[in-house]
């Protein structure tokens, strides 16, 4: 009885699964709001206290870099460390890595119907490939391609700095860093970045933000509220505030596929890109991915794919498990072994 977690500063996901001879055997999964509850232990206590199950292994993603057993989760107070939740469910070992890491680990586990193709590439192409994901931060990984299978791995790239792409940008970079001193990626590419450049946009009186805009801003999430008014064509501060977005989502999925050689394809994960396709699906993502100078060849064979299924990062904690047992599970994992990111991805 597996259990997995996909931990981040909005929600907390956590679900029950089972190894069998097709893949992974969903059992039970449920969402929590993580900023509501203390701890992660408070949350997987009232989990398990609904569900009745003894578990014998456990793996939990987390919005965060994870040094020995322990992490900080990036935008909330908790500390989430290893060893203290083995020892609450009474497991040998409780697997602790970054929530990319953990999507990443799930690609292989999904469907066709599971991703949106945004850039076809090359057929067949083998080699590394890369996750980018913006949510309530920014998370990006890799997967290293050893000539046989994907062996995922985490960074913390998203914290590295936000390169701007034109004048207008040069400018959003100077206001931000007013506010911040560093500008990361992150501060543009993730929800509250969403939030950021449409108030440099409103700030900078480049476009009007009539009162009943001001009003549904205050009564929603921003970040949702300006993805929603733009896709409705309700509103032009927030139609030019996700075609930034979007251009500047498309430049760094760019530099992650140069940065580790992703001839094996790009993943754009997180909860905003499943919600804005039609938007990604237009030329400017597309030309601000392939726009890198004399490398615009290599990225234009490079397939880009949007990540559809909510519950990869789960899948993906789980199958760590499955892929990474203790020395005395491996004889008996091996006789039922499940389909997992040992593989090459699709």
């Amino acid at each position: 009885m597996i259990l997995s977690g996909d931990i981040g500063g909005t929600k907390t996901n956590l679900g029950l699964f089972e190894p069998s001879g097709s893949g992974l055997k969903k059992l039970a999964t449920a969402t929590y709001q993580s900023a509501e509850h203390r701890s992660l232990e408070e949350i997987v206590d009232k989990f398990l206290s609904s569900f009745y199950a003894r578990v014998t292994d456990a793996c939990f993603g987390v919005a965060g870099p994870v040094k020995k057993g322990r992490s900080q989760i990036t935008n909330l107070t908790w500390v989430v460390d290893s060893n203290r939740l083995a020892r609450k469910l009474k497991v040998p070992r409780i697997g602790l890595i970054n929530d990319l890491e953990a999507n990443a680990w799930g690609i292989a586990a999904l469907k066709p119907r599971d991703f949106a193709v945004l850039n076809p590439g090359e057929p067949r192409a083998v080699g590394n490939a890369c996750v980018v994901s913006a949510g309530t931060g920014l998370g990006e990984a890799g997967l290293y391609w050893n000539g046989r299978s994907h062996r995922p791995f985490a960074s913390e790239g998203g914290h590295s700095d936000f390169a701007p792409l034109d004048e207008l940008t040069m400018e959003l970079h100077r206001y931000l860093s007013a506010q911040f001193g560093h500008v990361s990626s992150e501060r543009v590419l993730s929800g509250p970045g969403l939030h950021n450049v449409y108030k440099f946009l409103r700030d900078t009186q480049r476009a009007g933000e009539p009162p009943w805009l001001a009003e549904e801003m205050k009564n929603g999430d921003p970040s949702a509220t300006i993805s929603r008014l733009a896709l409705e064509g309700r509103s032009a501060l927030c139609e030019q505030a996700l075609d930034i977005f979007v251009q500047i989502y498309g430049a760094e999925a760019g530099n992650l596929a140069l940065k580790f050689m992703a001839l094996g394809g790009v993943y754009l994960g997180g909860g905003i890109a499943p919600k804005i396709v039609p938007k990604l699906q237009q030329p400017s993502f597309r030309e601000s991915f392939v726009s890198k100078g004399r490398l615009r060849s290599l990225l234009e064979g490079i397939r880009v794919q949007i990540i559809l299924n909510p519950e990869a990062a789960l899948l993906g904690a789980a199958t760590w498990t499955v892929e990474n047992p203790l020395p005395s599970e491996r004889a008996g994992r091996r006789k039922t072994s499940v389909k997992s990111s040992s593989r090459r991805i699709a």
